[in-house]
């Protein structure tokens, strides 16, 4: 079996390992937790894994190439890939995950093989493959009861396709399990937390997962920058840009090439009115990780500096991406759904794209597509509907509340539309470059 091929020419970015999480439902409570730290630590520089990791690899592949029946070192190839894919956001590295994985159950089912499927299962759901892999962590857990880890992307897959009710129960038997929460747990609860509008709470639990991360006896780099990117997304979400700042600056810190950090750090320049050094940013993001939503947000701050041809060729570029990587489980459905609705471009495919992925994935954002789309498409009634689903939990979004008023405005409800946009703006006045300047230019016309 060949697992070294040759680089592919885009590299994209994959959202997985630790994942975003789109809730709904209102009846969710918080859970304890055993300890609630009021700052999070200091950054310290972290050591970088890559050396470590590469060698690992060509131990391993060299060692399947020998042993093809090695279902072990199949299984541990796999998740080095899935590491390497995490750390490059190359494409290519979740390929070869899921051909390690798929053949060590090849040579070991299953039923004796674990590892094997628990490697598949991660691929699945990096690839947004939902249904399978809720599937798969379902069987994991039945074959492997007393693993926490298999609950955890059983709970993971089930939030994605909007089962909030039993993925809360699974995290909750993760707790029981463990006597309390580990690092993988407290950001699972800080997620649940913004989702249901509690930010302050969503800060308690990823400086506890931050705390619990750094206290491991090796440090990963990748999730103590992600902790600390995400207490900056939290700050940035309640327009408290200063504090932002700082956790941005701390990832960066932790793992200087985290590009993450790296956009959110030129989405802070633009609300900040610099868009000179947003293009900056964003360019350096782009030029190295050209996934679709920062490439349309270099678009956008073109676009606000008068930049219309270089704008336009980034939106050229969006789809470009977006499309050629359908083949490839269409991981940016949604936010090509969501781009063509934000620039008033292919209101009726985008609506169709949103729903088609509604119906398997219904969570609130998945209903906040249908909805922003059904609005370009002139679809009222729809977009009404679907935003109801969306606000279902109490979020406190600047995004759900700016589509929710422009929905109210389309349908006439004047006092709603107001409502909604005002929330959206006194929450976080800059939460898009180009959106919120639409928001602004609205509410004044209802004023």
């Amino acid at each position: 079996m060949r697992f070294l091929t040759a680089k592919r020419v885009t590299s994209l970015a994959l959202g997985f390992g630790i994942l975003c999480f789109n809730n709904c439902g209102g009846w969710w409570e918080p859970s304890p937790t055993r300890t609630m730290l009021a700052a999070p630590p200091a950054a310290p520089l972290a050591a970088p894994e890559d050396m470590a990791t590469r060698r690992a690899i060509q131990f391993l592949e060299e060692r399947v190439r020998r042993d093809t029946e090695d279902f072990s070192a199949y299984n541990r190839l796999a998740a080095l890939y899935l590491q390497r894919a995490r750390e490059t956001d190359n494409q290519e590295y979740l390929d070869l995950a899921a051909r390690a994985a798929r053949a060590s159950l090849t040579v070991m089912p299953a039923e004796r093989n674990v590892g094997g499927l628990y490697a598949l299962t991660q691929y699945e759901h990096a690839t947004h493959n939902f249904v399978a892999a809720r599937d798969h962590a379902k069987q994991l857990t039945e074959l492997d009861p007393g693993k926490s880890d298999s609950y955890l992307m059983l709970g993971d897959a089930l939030i994605e396709l909007g089962n909030y009710e039993e993925a809360t129960i699974t995290f909750r038997q993760v707790q029981r399990m463990n006597n309390g929460s580990g690092a993988q747990t407290e950001m699972r609860l800080a997620r649940l937390a913004t989702l249901h509008g509690d930010h302050t709470r969503a800060s308690h639990h990823f400086t506890n997962a931050l705390a619990l991360a750094l206290n491991m006896p090796v440090p990963s780099r990748d999730a103590v920058a992600w902790c600390r990117w995400q207490l900056g997304e939290t700050a940035f979400a309640t327009g408290d840009y200063e504090t932002a700042e700082r956790h941005y600056r701390d990832a960066l810190t932790t793992y200087t090439e985290y590009r993450n950090a790296r956009a959110s750090m030129a989405r802070l320049r633009a609300a900040r009115g610099d868009l000179a050094g947003a293009i900056e940013g964003y360019e350096g993001v782009v030029r190295h990780l050209p996934d679709p939503v920062f490439v349309a947000a270099l678009g956008d701050v073109y676009k606000l500096a008068g930049r219309e041809r270089e704008a336009a060729a980034q939106y050229a570029l969006v789809e470009q991406i977006a499309r050629l990587n359908e083949v490839n489980g269409a991981l940016y459905n949604r936010q090509l759904a969501l781009f063509y609705a934000d620039h008033d471009m292919n209101a009726e495919e985008a609506y169709r794209s949103a729903v088609r992925e509604y119906e398997v994935r219904r969570d609130i954002y998945g209903a906040d597509a249908v909805a922003w789309t059904a609005l370009k498409a002139g679809k009222i009634n729809e977009a009404q509907t679907a935003m109801r689903d969306a606000l279902r939990l109490g979020t406190r979004d600047a995004r759900l509340f700016y589509h929710a008023g422009m929905i109210a405005r389309a349908a006439g409800e004047v006092s709603a539309a107001r409502d909604y946009l005002q929330r959206s703006l006194a929450l976080n006045p800059q939460f898009d470059p180009l959106q919120a300047l639409i928001a602004t230019r609205a509410l004044e016309a209802l004023s």
